[in-house]
Formats: structure tokens, sequence, C-alpha cells
């Protein structure tokens, strides 16, 4: 009896699971320069998201409510605990904080247009108040941060709210980046440095190191505002649970969960992509943390990192949150990752400017560079006119618009009449993991993973 010989897969073109072209880039690159990559924006790993519920709409056992007949109140409420004057929003959506420095003093401009038009807050980032967000904006949340750069006791008391930021979801534990080619004579004014030389933020702030001298420092912002303002403290989320009971101790009025999806202007890649829990898994914890003190709906909760779509925002509001905070789906309907620009009533392709940063549309994450071929990242004088504030603005209040109509969508399809209404036993998940983050039922069954069937 003939013997056929036995097929052996051919292995010559099989990639290897762990170390593919990717990993083998890196440690080239890593042996001839003996350096880290830096760059911005957020991680793009796959990571379990919103994409992973999915809500129960009413039908018979809830009655949805008719659209064009209906309201679905968006109204929202912040800082309610201590402060006199709590921050009152007309949607759930606010404009996560970016500094001036990573962005150009258009951009700031036209976050605050925008906010203002729709009834929302923005938020000032590192490096403090520029007099054109001040004045764009009705609502303006001033950043408290570890480096101190631009902190101006009277710029604090212009703003309608604090926010201390102890971590950022891209780089909880490391400090902000803004490199040289981004500090110009304004920036460098601002922060009080060097021009042209890298910036390094702290990761820690230099008065304090932990909770009680936390309270001490949240006091002492609560006086020099006559206790007008609400006081956030926001963290990058990692030990959530335990973080937000220490912020609430503290005294917080809000805190701000930013889950590993958060964007930066600048970071190691091994931060943005390693370090940090998934925003899913973040709310949970965080909204835990909140029943556990009987603080829920006392102490509010913001969640940002990864919130994209109006779907996006009625998840996180039915996991628990009160609002949320979006930065890189901001930059992308100001028209980051985009092919073109408008500048003097006409568009200009903007692919020549990708191809000399060695990337294209939909692909770059070179915010740090300050080379942005739309003008967004930059404190280039020229690069940044490719943004007018007015045409920003625009983009923006459509992109915000579109997301609060969703929102109320979904709400009116679950029965709700308010969309902070939306509750857990909306939702179900489709994957294991996102069932078992999200505390939420695996779909077609009541099984919520680690709690028994």
């Amino acid at each position: 009896m003939e013997t056929k010989p036995v097929q052996f897969k051919n292995l010559s073109r099989e990639e290897s699971y762990g170390y593919d072209r990717k990993t083998l880039d890196y440690i080239r690159n890593a042996a001839a320069h003996g350096l880290y990559e830096i760059r911005g924006m957020g991680a793009k790993r796959k990571l379990p998201n919103f994409d992973d519920l999915v809500f129960l709409g009413a039908s018979m056992s809830r009655y949805p409510l008719e659209g064009y007949r209906e309201k679905c109140i968006t109204k929202t409420l912040l800082g309610t605990r201590f402060a006199k004057k709590p921050i009152e929003l007309e949607i759930p959506i606010t404009i996560a904080g970016m500094s001036f420095g990573a962005l150009s003093a258009n951009v700031k401009e036209s976050l605050g247009l925008a906010a203002t038009e729709m009834g929302t807050s923005t938020t000032t980032g590192d490096g403090g108040m520029t007099q054109e967000e001040r004045r764009s904006s009705k609502t303006l949340i001033y950043q408290c941060l570890p480096s101190r750069y631009g902190f101006n006791p009277d710029d604090l008391r212009k703003a309608d709210a604090i926010e201390v930021v102890i971590g950022q979801g891209a780089k909880p534990g490391g400090g902000g980046m803004l490199l040289g080619q981004k500090v110009n004579p304004r920036v460098a004014k601002m922060r009080t440095l060097p021009e042209g030389v890298d910036q390094r933020s702290a990761c820690r702030h230099p008065d304090w190191t932990g909770p009680d001298d936390l309270a001490i420092k949240i006091q002492e912002l609560r006086e020099i505002t006559d206790w007008e303002k609400p006081i956030y403290v926001k963290v990058g989320a990692t030990r959530t649970f335990n973080d937000v009971k220490l912020a609430v101790h503290s005294g917080a009025d809000v805190v701000v969960v930013d889950g590993m999806q958060g964007g930066t202007a600048a970071t190691q890649t091994c931060f943005i992509e390693h370090v940090g829990i998934p925003t899913l898994a973040a709310v949970r914890q965080a909204v835990n943390a909140l029943e556990d003190l009987d603080m829920k709906g006392k102490v509010q909760l913001i969640v940002s990192g990864g919130i994209r779509t109006g779907a996006d925002v009625a998840k996180a509001l039915a996991m628990g949150a009160d609002a949320v905070a979006i930065g890189q789906g901001v930059l992308v309907a100001l028209g980051c990752n985009g092919e073109t620009y408008f500048q003097n009533g006409a568009h200009h392709e903007a692919i020549a400017d990708y191809n000399a940063l060695g990337t294209a549309p939909g692909f770059c994450h070179h915010c740090h560079t300050g080379k942005c071929p739309v003008g967004i990242t930059t404190q280039d004088a020229i690069l940044e006119q490719r943004l007018s504030p007015a045409v920003g603005a625009k983009h923006l209040k459509n992109y915000l618009k579109t997301l609060n109509m969703e929102l109320t969508t979904i709400a009116r399809a679950c029965g709700k009449q308010n969309v902070h209404h939306l509750e857990p036993e909306d939702l179900v998940a489709l994957t294991i993991e996102a069932a078992a983050m999200a505390g939420v039922p695996l779909a077609g069954t009541n099984w919520i993973p680690g709690r028994g069937f």
C-alpha cells in the first residue's frame, strides 16, 4: 500500500503572533535610537467599549415616547453638594480639558463658541486660561494641574468651576508633555518657561501627597472663590473604586473619571496602550463607590475616555454617569485627521502635509509635533490659520447637536422623559467581558458574570 507524504503547513510566510511586524518595528527602533515613542491621541488597541452594550427598547413591558410630540429633558446640574452656584447645562455633554499649547488659540475659541451655543461647558487644560477662551465660553471650567503652569488666582475667580486634575486616562501616574516646537513666545510667557524647550509636567501635585492634603487644597480653593464654584476632582481610571471614594471624602462636588481610551497631546506610547483600565470598567466601579457611600445623586459623576456618539453618551448615563466629557471626538469634528481644511472661503487639500509627517488622514497621531496639517494641534502662526474660530464652532455645534439628538432618541425609545432616567436595566451586554465589566446581563440571559446565575 502506497503511503502519501505528510503535507506540512508552509511556515515561511507566516507572521508570529508575539513578534508581529509592529513588535519587530518597535524593537528595531528601540535598538537603533535608545528612545521610547512619544505620540498624541488615544489607545489604538482594541478594548472593550460601549459598542459591546445594547439598549432594550420599550415595547409591551415599557411604553416608548413619541419623538415628535413628547419632550425628553436633557438639563444637567453639576456641583450641588457644597457650591453656592452649581453648574447648569442644557445638555449632559461637556468638552474635556485640552490646553492652550496643545491646541491653538483659534481652536480654544472655537470650543468656547460651540459650547456656549449648545449650553454646555468647556475646560481650560494645562497652561492657564486664554482671553479668547474666557470671552467665548459662557461656562468655563478651570483646571488645577500638578504642573501649576499658568495657574492664576485671578483667572481662578473668573471661572465657573474648578477641576483638580490628579490623573488623565491616557497617562495615569504620568505627567503631561509639550515639546519645544509648540512652546512659542505666548505659550512660554503663560507657563513661565523658556521658548522652544520641551516641557514636562509633574506627575503629582507639589503641595499634597494624599487625600487629607487634597481636602485642605479643596478648602483653600473654596475660600479663594467664596464657596461659589463647584470643585471637580479628575482621576485617570486605575483603582477607580477607591479613588472615587477618596475624592468624595476629600470634599469633591463632582468626580471626573477618565478611562484609558482618553486621548492626549503627547505622552509615551507605552502609557497610552498599557496603563489604566477601559472606560466601560471604570464607570461601574465609580458608580459602585458613590452608591457605597450613599452619595449617588449628591456627588455628580462625569465620565470621559472614548465617548464618540450619542449612543455612547446614553450608555454612560444609563450606567450611572451624570454627564460625559469629550476630547478626541471634538477634535475630529473640528477637522482632525481630515483630508482638507477650510480657509479663505475654500477647501484646500492637506495631503502633502500628512505625507511630510509620514502619515495619512485617518492615521495621524502627530499632535506632539506642532505640524498639524489642519491647524488644530499647533502653535505655528501659519498653520493655525487653517482653522477659523467661526468655521470650527459651526462644525462642533453640529456634532454636539447630533449627539444630543441621538441621546434623546434612545431615551424616548426606552420610555424615558428625561435622559437622566436611563438606568442599567435598559442595557444588556453582547460579550461576557462587557457584561462583567459593566455589571449588566449578557444578552438573552439574566446572568451577570461574577455574580452567579
